[in-house]
């Protein structure tokens, strides 16, 4: 899914984009809150991961500004403010989770993946299609009861279209939700990538799951 991470400090930005990035997610970062709002009006994210302390505008000015604006992704709020005003404030502005800085990277990842069950249909932790099965916790992918073994970039993929089923979705969704902001969508990097996956869960199976719709995009059909 495509994160945006809030915070002005590069060091810890760095070190949550990276551990995301292992989980298959697209992130870009944003240094301020006048950042993050110009971002978002852009960019549809899956959620946002928000400092409270930020120059320009404050999260939570970014929060209000955002929920006033319509926007309904998930946010989880980072931050070293351990009081419980913070935190209330933060909940009450439309947050839905809080992480207080120092945090475990183990227990960050395990929010992120709740948040994002919790935006979708359900608190599933499996996605199937057919006889593929996609697991949001192990990160296993199955079809016909063998395991697939998939890149970062092919299970973010995978991801994308079974939370889209029978959806046709363009190459400049699919950018927009697996690639990152610096991504060139005038390449052939999302037709390589989507063969890529093609060749590892539709081939050798009688029924093929994902189809190209001529001048449209692609499509996943169970």
């Amino acid at each position: 899914m495509r994160l945006l991470v809030v915070e002005d400090e590069e060091k810890v930005a760095r070190f949550v984009r990276r551990a995301l990035e292992k989980e298959s997610h697209a992130v870009d970062i944003a240094p301020d809150g006048q950042s993050a709002l110009d971002q978002i009006e852009i960019v549809p994210y899956d959620l946002i991961l928000l400092d409270l302390t930020l120059p320009q505008k404050g999260g939570l000015e970014v929060l209000h500004s955002l929920r006033q604006r319509g926007h309904k992704m998930p946010v989880l709020i980072l931050t070293a403010r351990s009081a419980v005003t913070s935190r209330v404030s933060g909940l009450d502005l439309g947050a839905d989770d809080y992480l207080v800085k120092p945090f475990a990277i183990a227990e960050l990842t395990a929010r992120v993946r709740a948040l994002l069950r919790r935006g979708g249909s359900g608190p599933t932790t499996l996605l199937q299609a057919d006889d593929l099965t996609l697991n949001l916790i192990s990160h296993e992918v199955h079809r016909g009861g063998q395991k697939l073994t998939l890149t970062h970039k092919e299970y973010a993929l995978l991801e994308y279209f079974l939370r889209n089923p029978g959806r046709v979705l363009s190459r400049s969704e699919i950018s927009e939700h697996v690639w990152n902001i610096s991504f060139d969508t005038e390449s052939n990097v999302i037709d390589v990538q989507i063969n890529y996956l093609r060749n590892k869960i539709d081939r050798g199976f009688k029924n093929r799951l994902i189809h190209t719709v001529r001048g449209s995009g692609y499509v996943l059909k169970g």
